[in-house]
């Protein structure tokens, strides 16, 4: 059949409501409103809000902020994402600073810094993770740093940048399958996201790397499958699979509501191919319960080289 006589898979929420897995009460306690002050205070842009996020009620309620450094304005124009496009924000050079006052008004034992893409910059924003890095470790030397960030586009020495600063976990998401690239992210390749992580792990094997991917698409599972094998392959610790919701009428449909068990077989499948960490639900989100998972994992590794210590037969 010649291309242009194809059909065009009608999207699932075109023939159906949003499930009740999905449906969430809009955020209205008194953390969450304290949280909001304070990210206004210090003249702080979240993913939270940027993004749409539909965790934000609960995340915030605890406290927990993604911070999106580099500005509000996105030089690209992804189909799934919700964040505006156009001539990007001047550089705030005091962001780093008020990142690290607010995370020690927050008392945050993780925290996850994410951006825009910044294609305009010669560096892509890698050196403002740098500096924003560089100050949580002055100022909040416990709290563990995780960073979730663009490709940079090839810019030389950004990724290496970054790495160095030592982040705790490093996150790059692939977002989707291969075949839907050109759909949903035309901005990116798949192959360079997928290099970057391996770029990162061969460079300092010391920090965790991690990487997304949402489903709703127009992705099969097989292909969610040879996706997990691709970052095994980067030798990949942790991956976050959530459902993908459509912000407005002009991005790109949802074509298919995966079930609650079917999230749970994605998971049951990556950790059987050797993920450390995996976060697989309707509402997964890169930084959802971020924290709680790596802390959970880090006392897990702790608790099992204690053991082994113990086990150890003295003189070994």
């Amino acid at each position: 059949m010649a291309e242009s006589q194809v059909t065009p898979l009608k999207s699932h929420s075109d023939r159906e409501p949003k499930p009740r897995w999905l449906r969430i009460k809009a955020p209205t306690s008194s953390e969450y409103n304290a949280t909001r002050k304070l990210m206004r205070t210090h003249r702080l842009n979240t993913v939270c809000e940027e993004a749409a996020c539909p965790n934000i009620g609960e995340c915030w309620a605890k406290g927990h902020a993604t911070v999106m450094i580099l500005g509000s304005v996105c030089t690209r124009a992804c189909a799934f994402c919700n964040i505006a496009t156009g001539r990007p924000d001047q550089l705030d050079p005091h962001e780093p600073d008020e990142l690290a006052k607010a995370v020690g008004s927050l008392g945050l034992d993780h925290v996850v810094i994410t951006s825009v893409d910044r294609d305009d910059l010669d560096d892509g924003g890698a050196f403002q993770f740098v500096r924003c890095i560089e100050r949580l470790r002055e100022t909040a030397p416990e709290t563990t740093i995780e960073v979730l960030t663009p490709d940079f586009r090839n810019k030389p020495g950004a990724i290496e940048a970054v790495t160095d600063a030592k982040p705790d976990v490093y996150n790059h998401n692939l977002e989707t399958v291969p075949r839907l690239y050109t759909q949903v992210r035309p901005g990116a390749r798949y192959y360079h996201s997928l290099r970057l992580l391996d770029t990162v792990k061969r460079r300092d094997p010391s920090i965790f790397t991690k990487s997304g991917v949402m489903v709703g698409l127009g992705e099969e599972r097989r292909e969610i499958l040879q996706v997990m094998d691709d970052l095994r392959s980067a030798d990949v610790d942790f991956l976050t699979i959530g459902q993908y919701l459509r912000p407005t009428e002009r991005h790109h449909e949802v074509m298919h509501y995966v079930t609650p068990d079917e999230f749970a077989e994605y998971e049951r499948l990556a950790y059987a191919k050797g993920f450390l960490m995996v976060s697989s639900s309707p509402l997964t989100r890169s930084s959802y319960h971020a924290g709680d998972d790596f802390q959970t994992l880090r006392a897990n590794r702790e608790a099992k080289r204690a053991a082994a210590a113990v086990a150890r037969p003295s003189g070994a």
